[in-house]
């Protein structure tokens, strides 16, 4: 009998380790907030090919839950960068001074709380950045927020300011939209 229990606890233990995980949380060691985060970001693009051939922008989006002793409080985070020589922090941040996000169709207008780690919280960005030239945005959001994002099957996502741009998916987001099912606990089989 004991043998039997032995090999059920192997088998679910080894069940269990063979699941891939999407979510992660990071320390602060300085400020003592808990962070957590998806493993892989969402990516949108334009295409800006009337400045070069291949020119694009993008934009990395992701969630971040802040636990500072029990408050909760919820992040998006943007990765913005470009294919074009570095642009200089300035223009790599014109017009996301506020977003909208469109899911469905749904217009999400979101604030900036900062341009570093320090808006959420923390002394050391969680994200890498997609590009050393990439400029990183913090947007305070609620869970709904993220959970409209999560379930919506089109997103988009634009700028604001006198010149607004529109940014797609790059592609399906399939290993994204796990790490944001996960980050909400949801299952993501």
């Amino acid at each position: 009998m004991t043998r039997v229990i032995i090999i059920v606890i192997t088998l679910l233990l080894s069940a269990c380790s063979g699941r891939e995980v999407h979510t992660l949380n990071k320390l602060d060691a300085v400020t003592g907030v808990t962070i957590t985060y998806s493993e892989s970001p969402m990516i949108f693009y334009r295409d800006d090919s009337g400045k070069a051939a291949h020119a694009r922008n993008f934009v990395h989006l992701a969630p971040l839950e802040v636990n500072r002793m029990g408050e909760f409080r919820y992040y998006l985070w943007l990765g913005i960068w470009n294919t074009l020589q570095d642009p200089g922090p300035g223009q790599a941040r014109d017009g996301f001074e506020s977003i909208v996000v469109f899911a469905d169709g749904e217009p999400m207008a979101l604030d900036l709380s900062g341009w570093t780690a320090t808006a959420i919280g923390a002394t050391e960005p969680v994200y890498v950045k997609p590009v050393a030239s990439a400029a990183d945005a913090y947007y305070e959001v609620t869970i709904d927020h993220l959970r409209v994002i999560a379930e919506a099957t089109d997103l988009r996502i634009q700028s604001t300011g006198s010149r607004q741009q529109s940014f797609e998916p790059w592609d399906n987001q399939t290993s994204a939209r796990a790490s944001l099912n996960e980050f909400l606990g949801k299952s993501v089989y």
